[in-house]
């Protein structure tokens, strides 16, 4: 009698863990596409790892001069309905407008340096990044700014128009996209205490070619 509960228990254990495999299997093996246009870089939102909140802090910050805090809210294509869990990527320059690497690292942290994190929005489509306030690139030609790619749970990913800082004297249309795509990308820095905030709200498909 013990010997056959054994044996049934360990059918029992088999079959779960079976069924995790092929869970996770799954996952590692969902569709994921691009769509929007070509999107050099894009890919970068496809490389996170372990489970995502609606926060992340990014690297430096504890010892930014300039903190910065980016939040907001995403919604689904109606404009009104809070989007769950939609992944969005940022990258940026630091103080000095540099992508900084420490020379280990892999894919495109290689060009994006390691001042990048990711987010899953939340039941309320809510996402926020704790990092700094970026500095335009040193050839002084372009104004400082904000990559943000966004991934739909559905797999489709397509980049957004970046966050620009209204007031920036580098700014012009010409670095601006018309129409600009998730929402306008032109924030105002905003004063919080001891760290600056910016907010903007993204629109999943504003003005992004071919979406469905």
């Amino acid at each position: 009698m013990l010997k056959f509960i054994s044996m049934y228990f360990r059918i029992i254990i088999f079959g779960i863990s079976l069924l995790l495999f092929s869970c996770a299997r799954s996952q590692e093996n969902k569709d994921f596409e691009l769509i929007g246009g070509p999107c050099e870089g894009c890919e970068a939102v496809l490389e996170y790892e372990g489970e995502l909140k609606n926060t992340d802090t990014l690297p430096e910050f504890a010892s930014a001069e300039n903190k910065l805090k980016i939040t907001g809210v995403i919604y689904q294509a109606n404009g009104t309905t809070p989007a769950k869990d939609v992944i969005l990527y940022i990258h940026h320059t630091n103080a000095e407008g540099v992508y900084p690497t420490k020379g280990d690292e892999k894919g495109w942290a290689e060009r994006h340096g390691y001042i990048r994190g990711w987010i899953k929005t939340d039941k309320d489509g809510r996402y926020t990044f704790y990092s700094q306030i970026p500095g335009s690139y040193p050839d002084g030609k372009n104004p400082a700014h904000i990559h943000p790619i966004i991934l739909e749970p559905d797999g489709s990913y397509y980049y957004l128009s970046a966050y620009f800082f209204e007031g920036d004297p580098l700014l012009t249309r010409h670095h601006m996209e018309d129409p600009p795509r998730g929402s306008d990308g032109v924030v105002k820095l905003q004063e919080n205490d001891e760290i600056k905030l910016i907010e903007r709200d993204f629109i999943l498909g504003k003005s992004i070619p071919g979406y469905k």
